[in-house]
């Protein structure tokens, strides 16, 4: 590994003028291409390539009218005619193309250092940090900025219906916060490039673990920001995690701290959730104020109570942060009800952590009262693949009426982790009362939903990736309005 053209956060700021030529390798990435949007309307030429291009980011790149190449036509010689090599986390750094990028003599470096670099170091920056509710948060903040008359930047890690994933945007910019690693060459959070001046923590466990041996070694990330921040820090008071750091840091008298949660002074209190939405109190300088919104559920609450904490801690009148939270929209896969299948309800969410399992569940059980869920669990990140939570995704999966597991057949690259034992899970599922079976490919899957088919029930689908295929199938075209 040779990383004498590897350039730091610090000299990329400094040397910004000199650089007009910008090359995104592997740009199709769910990161790299929004990143690569924000950097061409901060005024860069802007090219990349990668191996294959398929819609929704595709075409999002076309019509940018960004000049995409196949990953075969780059060589040393093309790539020398750039000023910067923006290199995409797919990118390991045992390739061949590794080392054909160092070589070059042209500086490189990541996503979130040139976005950080290029785009963010003038931006009020929000980041939207934890362990679950990042996009969704982000994209809510984002709405109701918009309602409050701002014009916001925000790059949001999902798709989202009649909107591009990133906008450049004037005062503000909303981004979610990731903890995920930045590159072969950068191993650290994402969030530590993005020149953050606020920050909203909506929790934080342990999570990522082919990446972090514990929630310790996340906690170590945050540690690395926290004091350098200059405005606004909003914390989830329900996770120890998050304390931790609070009590660590929350007297920095250059900082403004906030605590919400349903055990904290500031709420959410009262909340009352219904099919379309939700009714709750945030107490405020003193003052308690009622809030209603279309959001479902109470981690939704929570995360909106967040932005609501946001918005006033930067002097937006309560009126008017009142009437924002009212009509807020949902990412794609979050909750979405994706139609009907033989009568049921279908559901598409993309919780693959305990604690989401959970709360998604209780969303369901207060937006659909009376309607018994299937559940269909595909355990596919390497977390959710290992052994790690075997017991905690007993307890959260047994929140449905039944349970069908979509078992992954590549083994969990979780450090030091073994697989999950999904026979196991089902077998115990099934003894707590909640009839649970294994589907190990897309055939059996299906056998497994039709043999569950409750005509007044909700099928739920939980996976962040396509649960053994049913997305990419004809079970799609199957589902009525």
């Amino acid at each position: 590994m040779d990383l004498a053209n590897l350039i730091s956060q610090e000299d990329l700021i400094k040397r910004r003028s000199q650089i007009k030529k910008v090359f995104f390798y592997r740009i199709c990435g769910a990161g790299m291409g929004p990143a690569a949007v924000l950097v061409k309307q901060a005024g860069f030429q802007v090219e990349g390539a990668d191996s294959a291009f398929y819609p929704p980011m595709s075409t999002f790149l076309e019509t940018t009218g960004i000049p995409l190449h196949k990953l075969d036509v780059v060589t040393p010689e093309f790539l020398k005619q750039y000023d910067l090599i923006v290199v995409g986390n797919s990118v390991s750094g045992k390739l061949d193309a590794a080392r054909m990028i160092e070589k070059t003599g042209v500086p490189f470096t990541s996503f979130p250092s040139a976005l950080g670099s290029l785009v963010l170091k003038e931006k009020n920056v929000i980041g939207i940090a934890g362990t679950h509710g990042k996009t969704t948060t982000t994209y809510f903040l984002t709405q109701m900025l918009e309602s409050l008359g701002q014009n916001p930047g925000y790059l949001v890690g999902g798709i989202i219906e009649g909107r591009d994933p990133a906008k450049l945007g004037d005062k503000y910019f909303v981004i979610e916060a990731d903890e995920y690693d930045s590159a072969y060459f950068h191993k650290i959070s994402k969030f530590r490039l993005y020149e953050l001046k606020n920050m909203i923590l909506t929790s934080l466990e342990f999570d990522h673990a082919d990446i972090f041996s514990s929630v310790e070694k996340i906690e170590d990330e945050f540690r690395a920001v926290m004091p350098n921040m200059k405005s606004t820090l909003i914390l989830n008071q329900e996770y120890p995690s998050a304390m931790k750091l609070h009590k660590e840091y929350s007297q920095n008298s250059n900082q403004k701290w906030f605590l919400y949660g349903a055990g904290s002074e500031t709420g959410p209190h009262n909340v009352k959730t219904f099919e379309n939405g939700s009714e709750f109190e945030v107490k405020w300088k003193g003052e308690t104020i009622p809030f209603k919104s279309s959001v479902v559920g109470g981690h939704n609450v929570l995360n909106i109570t967040s932005c609501i904490l946001y918005l006033l801690s930067e002097g937006f009148k309560v009126a008017d942060v009142q009437k924002a939270a009212l009509s807020i929209g949902m990412v794609k896969r979050r909750q979405e009800v994706r139609g009907k299948y033989k009568d049921m309800i279908v559901i598409d969410d993309f919780a693959h952590h305990p604690r989401a399992i959970t709360v998604t569940l209780d969303a369901i059980h207060a937006r659909f009262k009376g309607k018994k869920i299937v559940t269909i669990f595909e355990p596919i990140s390497a977390t959710a693949r290992s052994s790690i939570f075997q017991n905690e995704f007993r307890d959260s999966l047994a929140g449905s009426d039944k349970v069908i597991i979509a078992k992954a057949s590549i083994a969990t690259t979780a450090l030091g982790g073994q697989d999950l034992d999904v026979d196991k899970l089902a077998k115990e599922i099934t003894a707590m009362g909640k009839p649970s079976q294994v589907a190990t490919n897309l055939e059996e899957l299906r056998t497994a939903i039709d043999k569950n088919i409750d005509q007044d029930g909700v099928l739920l689908i939980l996976s962040n990736r396509t649960c053994l295929g049913l997305w990419e199938s004809s079970f799609v075209q199957e589902l009525k309005p």
